[in-house]
């Protein structure tokens, strides 16, 4: 066996361990509940930027419990929902069924995509892609799934708004990141956006828009909901499961950044950035 073949065994299986973390990360405590009870408004937002219609075969990529794909499905089009965690699809699939919406729910790396060039007329992703460890290899699937003057579609925090400011406050008590993973909250910035882009894609639209969200109105509900419920969040909180007082620092930290955000009635605004192009 030679040292390049060596070399790429120890690549691959880098890989795999990492997408297995990622995996593991989004199936603890219960996303579906940010989906459905925070951020559900998003998914509208991004079907209709894409004028998705019974006409499209629609994928979405890192679709979670479907945000985007049940919303898309129930204009019509043919949708397919691809995640990397299998946990999040059959939640999907089971709001999916009670929502009365048809689509495909299929197991998939955003990195490698198990699916044609050029096979679908729209691609779109919410707050999906964006966590992807490798933001060129996933630009790079995305556009290559796209049919020649499809559509593309994203959805983003940014990294100056609420979510973005959150992983900030959470990296000094989480793991650290490993070899070549990249920031997910640089999704969120439109220099950066262009760059992975390039000149494959057309009519580039970038636009800053917010959230509002009114679930967290008392001083630690937002708190006391991602440390149930948001992966990331739970993951973080276990690094530092055995130091009590880096535990409280955090909770503090985390309080005072909701408090920053929220207004005086009660409301937050998280930024987004939505991308919409067309390929060429």
């Amino acid at each position: 066996m030679n040292q390049q073949t060596v070399a790429d065994q120890s690549a691959a299986e880098f890989d795999r361990g990492l997408k297995a973390k990622h995996r593991a990360t989004w199936a603890l405590g219960n996303y579906t509940a940010v989906a459905v009870d925070v951020i559900a408004a998003l998914g509208p937002v991004l079907v209709s930027a894409c004028r998705i219609g019974p006409d499209d075969r629609v994928l979405d990529i890192a679709a979670g419990s479907g945000n985007v794909a049940i919303p898309a499905a129930l204009t019509g089009a043919d949708v397919v929902a691809s995640d990397l965690t299998p946990e999040l699809l059959a939640a999907g699939e089971r709001i999916a069924a009670e929502q009365g919406a048809s689509l495909t729910w299929r197991e998939a790396d955003a990195e490698a995509l198990p699916f044609a060039d050029g096979e679908f007329d729209v691609v779109v992703s919410c707050v999906g892609t964006m966590f992807a460890p490798h933001h060129q290899a996933t630009a790079d699937e995305l556009v290559r799934v796209c049919s020649s003057g499809g559509r593309i579609g994203l959805i983003s925090w940014t990294p100056q708004g609420f979510i973005g400011q959150l992983f900030a406050t959470m990296k000094p008590y989480a793991p650290p990141p490993p070899p070549g993973v990249q920031p997910p909250p640089l999704w969120g910035d439109e220099d950066h956006v262009r760059g992975l882009l390039g000149d494959r894609v057309g009519k580039l639209q970038l636009r800053r828009q917010e959230l509002v969200v009114d679930r967290f109105g008392e001083p630690d509900a937002f708190r006391t909901f991602f440390t149930t419920n948001y992966g990331p969040t739970i993951a973080t909180y276990r690094n530092i499961a055995d130091d009590p007082e880096r535990t409280a620092a955090l909770d503090a930290a985390l309080d005072d950044l909701a408090a920053r955000f929220r207004s005086d009635d009660g409301t937050m605004r998280w930024e987004y950035l939505l991308v919409t192009a067309e390929k060429r």
